[in-house]
Parts: structure tokens; sequence; C-alpha cells
């Protein structure tokens, strides 16, 4: 089974990297553009067809090792 897992920074974490890519599209002409935040976007494959019991080894899988709760926020799509 597929599982995407969308990770953003918290509000109010500095995102140097979101900055950074904000400046570069203004500098390139692009007005209008407001705060950028970056993220990541990690695809899993799943061994598991219930998608109920791929969610719960995926969660289990932000909270061990893809996610630093501290900072991060994410939300899993299974299917």
């Amino acid at each position: 089974m597929k599982a995407r897992v969308e990770i953003t920074l918290k509000n109010g974490v500095l995102d140097p990297q979101g900055r950074a890519i904000g400046n570069a599209l203004r500098g390139l002409g692009f007005d209008g553009v407001g705060e950028v935040r970056q993220g990541k976007l990690i695809e899993l494959d799943v061994e598991e067809t219930d998608p109920a019991k791929a969610r719960e080894r995926v969660e289990a899988m932000c909270r061990t090792l893809l996610v630093n709760p501290v900072i991060e926020s994410y939300a899993i799509h299974v299917g």
C-alpha cells in the first residue's frame, strides 16, 4: 500500500530555506509572493493491505524517525 507523509515546519519556526526561495522568486520577477514555507514529502510502499494498519505503521515511523515533533507537523495519506 502506498503512503505519503507531508512534513512541514510548525508555525513560528524560522524557515531560512523558505525565505531564500521567496527571495529568489522575487528576484526573478515573480511579484506578489508572500511568505514561502518549504517542507518534505516522503513516499513509502508499506506491505499492508488494511489502510488502518498501514496508517498505524507509518504513524509509528513518523514518531520514531521521520518527524521532529518539536519543530515539525505532518499529515499521513494512505491509499
